[in-house]
């Protein structure tokens, strides 16, 4: 996937779209020779490198630092930014040179989290020439007001409220929309529904493509254990053994050999 437009193809062969995240040059060097479509340079950086609580705690500088290293390592996917917490919401100057900054890092793309009061937004900086992709059911910028991180849609009324905005903001021109921790006949329902494709975390299989967190999927955050994820790799547990093994062979004078001196 190279351009904003594959996405709009994928949904209309049926082909699914593989997101991960993405934080750092050398993870994009390897996500580069695989066949995953898209990386995200999210605003989970704030948790899961810089250690924070929450993804309030990111910035545009933090994001756009980490966009340009993700772009200098990453070749032939399409790279999208998230727009930090409260960005949209301090004028659109403000917006515009967020913006300005994401892109200019390597972005191709901004996920903006929400929509409500910000449909109106969210047009304008489609119609800037930005491609946005929308972000529903649990958005984590919100999780203080959402009570944590918690299933969102489980009722009639919540389910309506996310289908609802869904369909406001494809009209508002969004090229993509991620459904995170809906149920997943909600999430089939608005997929079915829209034109553009969906993106799921937690969202269950009927969406138009699955994004999951680079570490998370890796195994390399110890003790989480959503029910949403799998782990495609104990992580944690093979660099720590490696780690181990370095720490041993040096102390009992295994390491380094001959072979490895000059």
């Amino acid at each position: 996937m190279t351009n904003v437009l594959d996405f709009e193809k994928k949904k209309q062969s049926g082909s699914p779209i593989t997101i991960v995240t993405c934080y750092d040059y050398g993870s994009a060097r390897i996500i580069s020779e695989t066949s995953i479509d898209a990386v995200l340079v999210g605003d989970s950086v704030a948790m899961v490198v810089h250690g924070f609580p929450s993804t309030v705690y990111a910035d545009v500088e933090m994001i756009a630092c980490h966009t340009a290293a993700v772009h200098r390592g990453l070749t032939g996917k399409f790279l999208i930014a998230d727009l930090p917490f409260l960005a949209h919401r301090k004028g659109k100057r403000y917006l515009m040179q967020s913006i300005d900054k994401l892109m200019k890092a390597g972005a191709q793309a901004v996920k903006i989290e929400g929509a409500d009061d910000i449909l109106d937004t969210i047009e304008y900086v489609v119609k800037s020439g930005i491609p946005v992709m929308g972000h529903l059911g649990l958005t984590p910028q919100s999780y203080h007001q959402l009570g944590g991180f918690r299933l969102q849609g489980a009722e009639e009324e919540s389910a309506n409220q996310i289908e609802f905005y869904a369909k406001k903001l494809e009209d508002a021109g969004v090229f993509s929309l991620v459904l995170e921790m809906v149920p997943a006949v909600l999430a089939s329902r608005i997929t079915n529904t829209l034109t553009v494709p969906t993106i799921g975390i937690g969202a269950g299989p009927h969406t138009s493509g699955q994004v999951l967190v680079y570490q998370d999927l890796l195994g390399l955050t110890k003790n989480f254990e959503p029910r949403f994820l799998k782990k495609y790799l104990n992580g944690f547990e093979l660099l720590k053994i490696a780690l181990q093994q370095f720490d041993e062979e040096v102390k009992q004078k295994r390491f380094p050999t001959d072979q490895h001196s000059y």
